[in-house]
């Protein structure tokens, strides 16, 4: 077996003499670069195998010396074999890499759960009461299983989009102007309102959601009506849904027609309900009487009060009478409806209260839709449209002077005044020192507005 010289046997590989040029390659690797070699390491050389010929009568021929073309040296005379070359020997160079990679992670992913068990705990904020009531909604909708405050929410938007389209209906030149808008503190509302339509010079009717705290003061004022409430806490939690229609017709001979539901209640800080109550009423205020008007509003109310206790419509008739008074004028703001507020578990159970606020959210548009329908169109003058401008203005001073819903909304933070004022006219009158002329239509409405009647 030919010798080959200590030069090669460094450099880590012999050269086969019988191995063609393009074959000759030398690969030095230093000692130690064992452990800097990678995972995927290039596949050995193939081992040298001789041709065979194809025809065997090649194989009688001499076999033809291998020329190279670079320039002979004194190594080339020394034989080489001429079998297989011979194989480097296995070392740990295909594992250094993989044990290297694991070192590393070890320390890195301890260093990861050092930190977590040494760290000091991080808290997160507790997600709100409204926050916890949009995931609610969200993931299993509102039922009757649901929190009331969530059923009430669900009913108010339900009967704003029927009323809002059966008042499109009677104007459908003039949309409804929609807003959505939300509350730092949870909550938000719809507004929808209409203005310059050829029924109604302004009409809105607007969903408002509130979620806040109550301060120690009105805690104290609030346990006046409601002994529930907790006397021993410096703040309470609320929750407050309410839905507010005003419409005010172009036609003098239209009444203008008000209603208002709503929802309270207090709540601890992990949203069990304390206290709850509900409130409101719906009430008429024509410019120019007229009896079949009034007696028909009134009927729809009475026949949904009547449901549920036949004594509901006289007792809150006489409360709407009194509570839509205007005393620096000594009259009322109209021919009355109904008004109610505090009702609550001393008046019936939750669910009664609630299936009664139905009933009369669900009478009103046949109570007015008829009144409207005969009146919109009917012909009048200057003189008609005056006095509508005087007697709006007598709703003006009763809204931001004595309206309790006025002033909580305008007193509540974050307050959207837009809603809250969407009650008012888009135009209204004052004259100085006005009388109306005896025996005329103007003097009649006064007569009624200055004493109550019973109109069913």
């Amino acid at each position: 077996m030919a010798a080959t010289t200590p030069c090669l046997q460094r450099a880590g590989r012999a050269i086969s003499r019988d191995m063609p040029y393009k074959w000759r390659t030398i690969s030095i690797q230093p000692a130690h670069s064992r452990f800097f070699a990678t995972a995927r390491r290039p596949p050995p050389p193939r081992p040298y195998e001789p041709e065979t010929p194809k025809n065997p009568e090649q194989s009688k021929k001499p076999e033809k010396p291998l020329v190279s073309s670079r320039p002979k040296t004194s190594q080339d005379a020394v034989p080489l074999p001429s079998g297989p070359r011979p194989q480097q020997k296995k070392g740990k160079q295909g594992v250094a890499a993989p044990y290297w990679r694991l070192s590393i992670g070890v320390v890195f992913i301890g260093s990861i759960v050092y930190s977590m068990f040494t760290s000091p705990l991080q808290l997160t904020e507790a997600p709100s009461i409204a926050d916890r009531d949009t995931i609610s909604k969200r993931e299993s909708g509102v039922t009757e299983k649901s929190p009331m405050r969530l059923r009430m929410e669900a009913l108010i938007k339900e009967k704003q989009n029927e009323i809002v389209a059966a008042l499109q209906e009677l104007d459908p030149s003039h949309k409804f102007r929609t807003d959505t808008w939300s509350r730092p503190a949870g909550g938000g509302g719809i507004s929808c309102v209409q203005q310059d339509g050829a029924v109604f010079e302004k009409a809105g009717v607007n969903t408002s959601i509130v979620y806040g705290t109550l301060p120690r003061p009105a805690i104290e004022k609030m346990r006046v009506n409601h002994k529930a409430i907790d006397p021993d806490v410096d703040s309470l939690e609320f929750f407050a849904a309410g839905l507010s229609l005003v419409l005010h017709p172009q036609n003098p001979n239209a009444p203008t027609v008000h209603l208002n539901y709503r929802y309270f209640e207090t709540m601890d800080k992990d949203g069990k309900c304390n206290a709850w109550w509900f409130g409101g009423g719906t009430d008429l205020t024509p410019s120019y009487l007229y009896d079949e008007d009034a007696i028909h509003f009134h009927r729809s109310i009475k026949d949904a009060c009547d449901k549920h206790d036949r004594d509901y419509y006289p007792r809150f008739k006489q409360w709407c009478d009194k509570y839509f008074y205007i005393p620096h004028r000594q009259e009322s703001r109209g021919v009355g409806g109904i008004f109610f507020d505090d009702l609550d578990v001393e008046e019936k159970d939750q669910e009664q209260l609630f299936s009664f606020v139905k009933d009369c959210l669900g009478s009103f548009l046949p109570g007015y839709l008829p009144i409207i329908a005969r009146r919109k169109d009917m012909p009048f003058g200057d003189r008609e449209k005056q006095w509508q401008q005087l007697r709006r203005g007598r709703y003006v001073e009763f809204n931001l002077v004595h309206d309790r819903g006025t002033s909580f909304g305008l007193n509540t933070p974050s307050a959207r005044v837009e809603s809250i004022l969407m009650s008012l006219p888009l135009t209204a009158r004052w004259m100085y020192m006005h009388e109306a002329d005896k025996g005329s239509r103007e003097e009649r409405i006064l007569s009624v507005l200055k004493q109550p009647v019973e109109w069913v």
